[in-house]
């Protein structure tokens, strides 16, 4: 071996336990950071993205990783996790009045968003015109984890949380297939062909998304598996299957796996709150691992150029081309302007815009890494200047509704020897099932109350027992009045004990 030659090594058990150590660290410190996130009001994509910066080449690590192509594949295994975790939490109860105006915000909105953007990425800053209409792209999907990690803290009404929810949900998919048609190499195909090529590809993903999300459903609440810890492995493995084969397909994977997760997540399937909790968790890992490697691939020394592009582009799309494309996508449905006032700054570009950035460096578009220098510098930037300030601005458009009953926490475990289900019911402290009698909840026939725990006791309920705020419930119900037992338990919780009489249906998830 020549001096100066490299040598590969064979990995160790010695390797393999720093690697593990180190990899722990990062994430120990990474879950520390949610804790500072929270209590700043900065997304937390701030706090990751500085983890892995401070990783990387410039930084303490001196870790040097340029894989463009690495990053986009695991981006991609990212963005699957973190829709198919936020399709499991979409309620369609507030999803569905929103339905039409967030599919204009994710398809008029985009066309908007990316003319405006595009054409001061050309004129002010010089750009190309598909050098500029790939900024445009890339930037104009919005990010529902950044978004909700710094709205959670207020009880907004349930129209502008659908609309934002559906909005992320949906956005991602014709924005990821616009991004990539600019990218491949010779002429960009003509608009309405592109538009074309959209919708059917939204259209494809669309309905295996609905098909795979209601087979799914269907199998997991009437095949019972050994054990209540297959279930969310079950539940994220179908959300998977539903993206794969939306791309096998030629259509939208992405749009394919947000709609199973959402149809799984309210089919009140088997075991939820362990499934809802484990989808979480996933969630989380994946926004840190992708976002320390999107740090990792950014190289500071070399965004001073492109700092000023980056305000300039940003301050158009946050001030113009976003307040532009949600007056006139909701104005025609009578949206408040409050709301809209709220929606238009609430257009958080998180990780789906990074990661995009990724695509044109793959594909070896001119200037690639100029672009991806802009988004990073804008995402950061402008992330910092609007995730801070949205709790102060819902609060001063007086958005915040905290008048809506808590929902119940309702998990399932299926009796398939007894031919019934086992509801464990968490009555939260604003639940209007406070104060009821237990015969007053009126469930169906073949279904009761066999016990209660209250502060650390259990006992045997009479009829006239009166819930209480933290109470825990074992129902049991057989199998053809599951569903409707569910039904009235919520309905109770949302609307007490005239539930049913006033109009209160047990809908939300």
């Amino acid at each position: 071996m020549r001096a100066g030659q490299g040598r590969i090594r064979p990995l160790t058990v010695h390797h393999l336990n720093q690697l593990l150590l180190v990899c722990s660290l990062v994430l120990l410190v990474a879950v520390a950071a949610v804790r500072i996130s929270s209590r700043s009001g900065l997304p937390s994509l701030l706090v990751y993205l500085g983890i892995g910066v401070a990783m990387g080449q410039d930084g303490v690590g001196d870790i040097h990783f340029d894989n463009a192509e690495l990053t986009q594949v695991i981006g991609y295994a990212a963005l699957v996790v973190i829709l198919a975790e936020g399709g499991l939490g979409t309620k369609w109860k507030e999803i569905k009045p929103a339905l039409p105006a967030a599919t204009a915000l994710a398809l008029a909105g985009v066309a908007v968003s990316v003319g405006v953007t595009a054409s001061a990425a050309h004129y002010l800053i010089g750009l190309e015109w598909r050098q500029a209409l790939i900024i445009g792209a890339v930037v104009s999907s919005t990010d529902a984890a950044a978004v909700f990690s710094v709205l959670r803290k207020i009880p907004l009404p349930a129209r502008v949380t659908g609309t934002l929810e559906a909005e992320s949900g949906f956005n991602d998919a014709p924005v990821v297939i616009l991004v990539v048609s600019l990218s491949m190499a010779g002429p960009v195909e003509h608009w309405y062909t592109l538009l074309g090529v959209i919708l059917l590809e939204l259209a494809i993903g669309a309905a295996i998304g609905l098909a795979v999300g209601w087979l799914g459903s269907w199998g997991l609440r009437h095949v019972a598996l050994p054990a209540s810890g297959l279930y969310p492995i079950a539940v994220m493995a179908i959300a998977v299957v539903a993206y794969a084969a939306g791309a096998l397909a030629h259509g939208s994977g992405f749009l394919a796996v947000y709609l199973a997760a959402m149809v799984m997540g309210n089919a009140r399937l088997p075991h939820w709150p362990a499934t809802r909790g484990f989808a979480d968790g996933l969630g989380w890992m994946a926004q840190i691992g992708m976002f320390v490697l999107l740090g990792l691939l950014v190289t500071p020394h070399e965004l001073g150029d492109d700092i000023v592009p980056a305000l300039v582009i940003g301050l158009v799309l946050t001030m113009v081309a976003r307040p532009l494309s949600v007056v006139l996508c909701l104005s025609p449905f009578r949206v408040p302007w409050q709301e809209q006032a709220l929606m238009s700054w609430a257009g958080l570009r998180g990780a789906v815009p990074i990661i995009l950035a990724t695509i044109p460096m793959v594909q070896g578009v001119d200037a690639s890494r100029r672009i991806f220098n802009i988004v990073f510098v804008l995402v950061v930037v402008y992330t910092l200047v609007q995730g801070p300030t949205l709790p102060w601005l819902g609060r001063k458009l007086h958005l915040g509704d905290g008048s809506e009953a808590a929902d119940l926490g309702i998990e399932s475990a299926p009796l398939e020897r007894l031919r019934g289900h086992l509801l464990s019911v968490a009555i939260p402290g604003e639940s209007k099932m406070h104060g009821v009698e237990v015969a007053e909840l009126r469930l169906p026939h073949g279904a009761a109350v066999t016990l209660i725990v209250r502060g650390g006791e259990s006992f045997v309920p009479l009829p006239t027992t009166i819930l209480q705020r933290g109470d825990e419930l074992l129902v049991v119900a057989t199998d053809p009045v599951r569903d409707a037992t569910e039904s009235r338990l919520r309905a109770v919780g949302h609307g007490g004990k005239l539930a049913g009489w006033l109009g209160t249906d047990g809908a939300s998830r």
